[in-house]
């Protein structure tokens, strides 16, 4: 148990010596994260009964070359693509909003320094140190945070993909 204490102390200090932004990246990393799992389990465990019930529909089908029977395989296509691209555009987004809000953090952590600057007259080398690493530590976190997400979307995005061409490749219009 000692070194989950050691574990949440450290934590601690790194989010004191970044500031309030730190929590916010820390939230949507969070979230950023748990959309990303959602995804990888859907793909785990999910899409294969959707692509499955697609697939199905459109093998009792007698007909299949009509105009009626295109669009049927459109709807299914489109239907299945929209469960499998569920969540893509947000974690698109969180990704891009992780740098900007460590971008924040170094704006706040700057605004401290000129402010101790304005306070002490610009003398106090170790106080503005402390203003300085308040500031790149957020853009560190943004960063990492972005480079992890970055990496896991493309996966994630890939992988839903692949979904998508082995579907519209299994909805075939022979027979």
């Amino acid at each position: 148990m000692y070194w989950l204490d050691s574990a949440y102390e450290a934590v601690s200090r790194f989010m004191d010596m970044g500031g309030n932004v730190l929590w916010g990246i820390a939230i949507l990393l969070f979230f950023m994260w748990t959309l990303i799992f959602e995804r990888v389990w859907y793909f785990k465990t999910g899409w294969k009964a959707d692509v499955g019930k697609a697939i199905a529909t459109w093998e009792s089908r007698s007909e299949r070359k009509s105009w009626n029977a295109k669009q049927i395989r459109e709807k299914l296509i489109s239907e299945a693509r929209m469960q499998i691209h569920q969540y893509l555009p947000v974690i698109k987004t969180l990704v891009a909003l992780c740098p900007l809000l460590g971008l924040l953090g170094t704006v706040t952590g700057m605004i401290e320094v000129f402010n101790i600057m304005a306070v002490t007259g610009g003398g106090d080398a170790k106080s503005m140190a402390g203003g300085v690493s308040r500031a790149t530590i957020p853009t560190m976190a943004g960063m990492v945070a972005a480079i992890s997400g970055v990496f896991a979307n493309t996966y994630v995005t890939r992988n839903a993909e692949r979904q998508s061409q082995f579907l519209e490749d299994n909805l075939t219009t022979d027979h």
